[in-house]
């Protein structure tokens, strides 16, 4: 992916959170692109190009998916559900970043085949750090098919 432009998907209801994350990757120059979306549904339409997401070249297809679990209309767990059974989406890195951690949460989406769990820490300098890290991982060093 060295030269090519990174695109993450962030589907996050909460503003203040989507706008910290936004925020903390573009600082540490980690993504040329995040394309944010605010509940369940919306985040399917992106994925499936539907409705306001029809055009391809304002919704590619990302390279990470930044999901939280509680979402309005429909669930974080439904949506890596339809990602990771769909034969054209289920190789693209999910990783659920979520305030929760509930061991039952942790145990389904994992069964669900999601590919980090991580819990938005509390403090500001720990929350940026983890954006960092996460960042120079799966859009840096961590290696994915060719599409």
């Amino acid at each position: 992916m060295k030269g090519e432009l990174l695109n993450i998907l962030l589907v996050e209801d909460n503003e203040d959170h989507a706008e910290l994350i936004r925020r903390s990757l573009e600082e540490n120059q980690v993504a040329n692109r995040i394309y944010w979306v605010q509940d369940g549904e919306e985040a399917l339409d992106y994925l499936y190009q539907r409705g306001t997401y029809a055009d391809k070249t304002k919704s590619p297809c990302p390279h990470l998916i930044l999901l939280d679990l509680r979402l309005p209309k429909i669930d974080g767990l439904e949506v890596l559900k339809t990602i990771k059974t769909d034969e054209k989406l289920k190789s693209i890195p999910v990783v659920v970043l979520t305030s929760s951690e509930s061991e039952q949460d942790i145990c389904k989406v994992y069964a669900l085949h999601a590919n980090s769990y991580l819990v938005k820490p509390l403090d500001f300098e720990k929350f940026t750090k983890l954006m960092h890290d996460l960042g120079f991982y799966w859009l840096g060093w961590n290696v994915n098919p060719l599409k």
